[in-house]
């Protein structure tokens, strides 16, 4: 059986895209089981109650990853 889990999202720092039924993927600062915040990149219910699957990164993750980032071109 799972075992009870909590979040706090600390900081909402924008919206990546907007789903069907009000489910967006969202960038966010969350801090999971108490612990210092992290970057986190999932999709969120409405009420933020519910989530989907998602990654989390550090600070030094995501600054390496927006570097990455700034490489790609897009067409």
């Amino acid at each position: 059986m799972a075992e009870d889990f909590s979040f706090e999202i600390v900081k909402k720092i924008g919206t990546v895209a907007e789903g069907k039924g009000g489910w967006n993927i969202e960038l966010n600062l969350v801090s999971w089981g108490g612990r210092p915040a992290k970057y986190d990149l999932r999709s969120w219910s409405p009420d933020h109650q519910k989530m989907g699957k998602g990654s989390t990164f550090s600070k030094d993750e995501l600054i390496s990853l927006k570097k990455l980032l700034d490489t790609i071109q897009i067409e």
